[in-house]
Order: C-alpha cells, then structure tokens, then sequence
C-alpha cells in the first residue's frame, strides 16, 4: 500500500465540518471524491495532514482557528458598484444576502466566490470574497480509499 505523497492521486470519502458540527461537504453516503494533491482541490493545511496517510485509512483531523483556510481579512470584504455587475454579466435584480457569486478572475480563465453580505438601494452589494470557513476551526474526516 503507498502512503499518501506531495503529487498522489486520491480517491476518498471525506466530511469537512464547520464550528457548529454542520458538515458542509460530506461525500460518505455518495460517491467518494477524486483529486490529485496539489491542484487546490483541498487547502494545503488540509492537504498536509494526508501526508502519509495509507488506503484504507480512516483519520479525523481537527483544525484550530484559521489554520485550514487563514484568518478572515476584513480588506477582503468589499462594495461592488452595479456598473462593475453589468459589466461582469451579474445579473441585477435578485441578489439576497447569502448568495454567492462567481466572479471571474483577471486573466479570464477560472472564477472566484464571493458571498453577498449587504444590498443596498442603488444595486451595489457588499461581496465578502473570505472564504466561508476563514478563520474558523474545521474538522476534516477522512477515508481513504485508494492511492496513486
């Protein structure tokens, strides 16, 4: 059985739980995730404590504060004008608090999250691009079950 290395194929079942216990990605009772250390798929804390790891093993991680997905900045929250929206193709009416928005990143080539937090009568919206777990504690469960 090979350990889990910096540049391995994974194919796993994982629960990743928030501070409240809700688990907000839970892949047990369907089918097991695939991913290739390395590609951001995880982050690296998350990815770090597979190191090693062996098929077949079953392991809960537990993250202190900030450790899986940093600290929250407070930069990272900010106003978007509605001219930036139409211009980025958002569409303009219907966006609550809590939504979540793809934007897409400068060189046009992937997207980036952010959350809704604020709607004010002009159409601008107040975007937290944290991500959601940002200095939170996580708990990270782990199966794994084959390695490449």
């Amino acid at each position: 059985m090979n350990p889990v290395g910096p540049d391995s194929f994974l194919t796993l079942h994982y629960r990743l739980s928030g501070p409240d216990g809700r688990s907000l990605i839970d892949t047990f009772s369907a089918q097991p995730a695939t991913l290739s250390l390395g590609s951001g798929a995880l982050s690296p804390a998350l990815e770090e404590r597979l190191l090693g790891l062996h098929e077949g093993a079953h392991a809960v991680i537990e993250l202190p504060a900030g450790a899986a997905f940093g600290e929250r900045q407070p930069q990272m929250v900010q106003w978007v004008a509605r001219t930036l929206l139409e211009r980025l193709g958002q569409p303009l009416q219907g966006s609550a608090v809590g939504d979540v928005l793809q934007f897409p990143t400068p060189d046009g080539l992937g997207h980036y999250a952010g959350t809704v937090c604020q709607v004010r009568e002009d159409g601008a919206l107040q975007i937290d691009f944290n991500h959601p777990l940002a200095g939170q504690p996580v708990r990270f469960e782990v199966q794994l079950i084959g390695v490449l």
